[in-house]
């Protein structure tokens, strides 16, 4: 939206706004509560990562935790500046999460081990490079989504085989987040103007990072409980501070 403070950043050069007037708050943060609403996301990745590296779990899950941490700081990075370079540091990252998500989710019954990895890391490698060339808007936002569709039909798969109820519950925290999160970014886009003559603003856009954030750590620890299942760690759902679930895992000696 139109600034209201003097812009420290320059001109916006992003393909995209939110429904929050830039620089209200801060001449150094274009969007404050847009900018601030990730760090919610980059606790709870914390909190995922440090559980997974206690517990040695798989890399594949410290990678996941790490990727998002890194796209949360990308997005702060972004909504702060408002820049176009920033905006691609935001949506690659996006991208690169979604494969490594695919990797997780299917490479448990891909027979050919190094052909999922590969393939993935030259797509993920291919769209960087087009996407630092060529401004995709709306694709961009189609070949996202798409990405995200590609998993949920493996994520299904994974509930209906898991009998604890507590991963499932995982499982529904995880589908209410997403609609949640969805229907806050999509009035914060299709509604704006009449959001603008509010008197408080809801800040749909902030609303979709937190929801988001907390999206993608019930993810994470639904996979963590299922790729604990399938290498017999006889996994638990705990909860930090009678609130956050987690996973506890027992291992083999042998292992």
């Amino acid at each position: 939206m139109a600034e209201g403070l003097s812009s420290f950043w320059g001109p916006v050069t992003s393909t995209i706004e939110c429904c929050e007037t830039n620089y209200s708050r801060s001449s150094y943060i274009a969007e404050f509560y847009n900018t601030l609403s990730n760090i919610p996301a980059i606790i709870l990745a914390l909190v995922g990562l440090i559980n997974a590296l206690r517990q040695r779990f798989e890399k594949r899950f410290t990678v996941l935790h790490i990727s998002n941490m890194i796209l949360s700081i990308g997005s702060m990075l972004y909504h702060a500046t408002l820049q176009r370079v920033q905006q691609q540091g935001d949506e690659t990252p996006m991208v690169w999460e979604m494969l490594l998500y695919m990797y997780i989710l299917y490479s448990p019954d891909w027979h050919y081990r190094s052909t999922m990895p590969t393939f993935l890391f030259l797509y993920g490698a291919l769209f960087a490079v087009l996407h630092a060339v060529i401004r995709f808007g709306t694709g961009f936002k189609v070949h996202y989504v798409i990405l995200c569709l590609l998993c949920i039909p493996r994520m299904y798969k994974y509930y209906i085989h898991t009998e604890d109820m507590s991963a499932k519950r995982l499982a529904k925290l995880y589908v209410a987040t997403l609609f949640l999160a969805t229907m806050f970014w999509l009035c914060d886009r299709l509604f704006c103007k009449q959001i603008s003559g509010w008197p408080v603003n809801p800040q749909g856009h902030a609303l979709w990072h937190i929801f988001m954030g907390f999206n993608s750590y019930f993810a994470n620890t639904f996979l963590m409980f299922c790729r604990a299942q399938q290498r017999g760690w006889a996994p638990k759902v705990g909860h930090f501070m009678g609130f956050l679930p987690y996973v506890k895992i027992e291992k083999p000696k042998t292992q």
